[in-house]
């Protein structure tokens, strides 16, 4: 009799500490819903956070430099006249770190992909160089190679980002080397390649290095990868942004296992 009543009562402890797990993971479920729901950019915290504050991504940021410098060397020996010779480079989180920006967006839980705030980031904000960085860009200057920097900041602003650069202590900064916004980037690239030979491109997104990823959809983008297997780590070196981009809203693939669905 004691032994039903003790059974019992261990059930009922069980259940009740159950029912309360269920609320609490639901209350937790819910709050995490109202809170994504009031600042919807909240899911990339853990990829800014990973941008800016893991050993990781500085690893693979040096990686890429390493391997720029490896390339940039043989290419150099193979050529005849090496002031021939042009490395082209994008700049905001390939060259420079912007992070701290997206970051104060981010807790001021606004998109932090508008020209609203990087405008004036632009004008008045302090970004950091992306590690190796600037060991490669001076090394590519001592070589005599002509480096051209492409971005999509805004050519308005021009002075601005020529100020920041100088700044930074970054080589071969003037008007004539900076190409900002305006023609696409594809168009930006050919111009160089009339008075030079591009022997490596450097970027963060896909269309630093093939006008066949601008504004192309996600699948096309990975099968145009695929196409050009050769050239990643030879001639294009592509940097990690996990802070933005265009898959930042496409859907995560779902692992189900029917088995253990039915089993359960």
């Amino acid at each position: 009799m004691k032994e039903n009543i003790r059974m019992k009562h261990r059930f009922l402890t069980t259940s009740v500490l159950a029912c309360l797990a269920l609320g609490a993971l639901a209350q937790a479920s819910s709050a995490q819903e109202a809170s994504s729901n009031e600042c919807s950019v909240a899911e990339f915290t853990m990829g800014l956070r990973f941008q800016q504050q893991s050993a990781e991504v500085r690893a693979l940021q040096r990686q890429a430099y390493n391997i720029a410098t490896q390339k940039l060397a043989a290419a150099v020996k193979k050529a005849a006249d090496p002031s021939k010779l042009a490395i082209v480079s994008d700049l905001d989180e390939t060259v420079i770190d912007n992070t701290a920006l997206l970051a104060r967006d981010l807790a001021n839980c606004h998109t932090y992909d508008v020209w609203d705030t990087w405008l004036p980031w632009e004008r008045n904000g302090k970004p950091t160089l992306i590690p190796g960085a600037k060991e490669f860009l001076d090394y590519a200057n001592d070589l005599g190679v002509a480096i051209r920097y492409i971005s999509d900041r805004s050519d308005k602003q021009k002075d601005y980002t020529l100020a920041t650069l100088k700044e930074l202590g970054l080589p071969q900064i003037s008007a004539e080397t900076v190409l900002l916004l305006g023609p696409p980037k594809v168009e930006r690239r050919a111009s160089v390649s009339k008075d030079y030979q591009i022997v490596l491109m450097l970027g963060d997104t896909l269309h630093d290095f093939d006008g066949g990823f601008r504004k192309t959809p996600l699948d096309d983008q990975k099968a145009l990868v695929d196409e050009n297997a050769a050239k990643w780590g030879t001639e294009w070196i592509v940097f990690p942004n996990t802070a933005y981009g265009t898959w930042s809203e496409e859907p995560l693939t779902i692992w189900s296992d029917e088995t253990i669905i039915e089993k359960w």
